[in-house]
């Protein structure tokens, strides 16, 4: 079962826990998966963002539309042809009875 939470940065803690108030700012390098903190003093220093590279972590909005969005874009294409076909449907049958009274009230007719 997916459960769709906010992705916790442990670099984040990992860089807390070594320097405290000692930071100055953090940020994320994603391409290399770590965070990245400028301390007081003017050095830096690093820790991985993931703890360990094999661990599954849960499955977020975000995660998902990037892993799936081919599905998702041939499922909305779908959608939207099957719609169009149905509006053309309606229209042509509209076109029809237009034409013919008879089969007009044939098309309505409730039954009593």
């Amino acid at each position: 079962m997916r459960t769709y939470q906010r992705r916790q940065l442990v670099g984040h803690d990992i860089l807390l826990a070594r320097h405290g108030n000692h930071i100055s700012a953090m940020r994320v390098d994603r391409s290399a998966g770590r965070v990245v903190a400028l301390l007081d003093d003017g050095s830096t220093d690093s820790a991985p963002n993931m703890i360990s590279p094999g661990l599954r972590m849960p499955d977020t909005v975000r995660s998902v539309l990037r892993e799936d969005w081919k599905f998702l874009a041939v499922l909305t294409a779908c959608g939207t042809g099957l719609a169009g076909a149905m509006v053309a449907a309606v229209v042509s049958v509209a076109g029809l009875v237009g034409d013919d009274p008879a089969l007009a009230q044939m098309l309505t007719y409730a039954g009593s």
